[in-house]
């Protein structure tokens, strides 16, 4: 079950006294960038594609990164949907909305 493909949204809340929150955020979308896994960028969350260990080798790698850019503390909110039978696709759930 946990080598199937699922969707896991990830949203990073970094703080830092002298460090702009954003630029913060843009860290960790940019190793989620350079990990190669599909991925979306939204408004209060980044939704990623790909299987469980993988996906969440990226959650510990965003958190490595976020902290050696200055961030002084984070909260970080992780959502994961998964099915037993069938791979879970970024696709499934937006394909509806993209043509609008």
């Amino acid at each position: 079950m946990m080598n199937k493909q699922i969707n896991l949204a990830l949203q990073v809340l970094p703080r830092a006294e002298d460090k702009d929150t954003y630029a913060l955020v843009d860290e960790a979308i940019k190793i989620i960038e350079e990990s190669g896994v599909k991925y979306r960028v939204c408004p209060f969350e980044t939704v990623m594609e790909g299987d469980f260990d993988q996906l969440m080798d990226v959650v510990k790698k965003v958190h490595e990164a976020c902290y050696a850019a200055g961030a002084e503390n984070m909260l970080a909110y992780v959502k994961i949907q998964s099915n037993a039978e069938t791979p879970v696709t970024i696709e499934d759930k937006m394909a509806k909305y993209d043509g609008a």
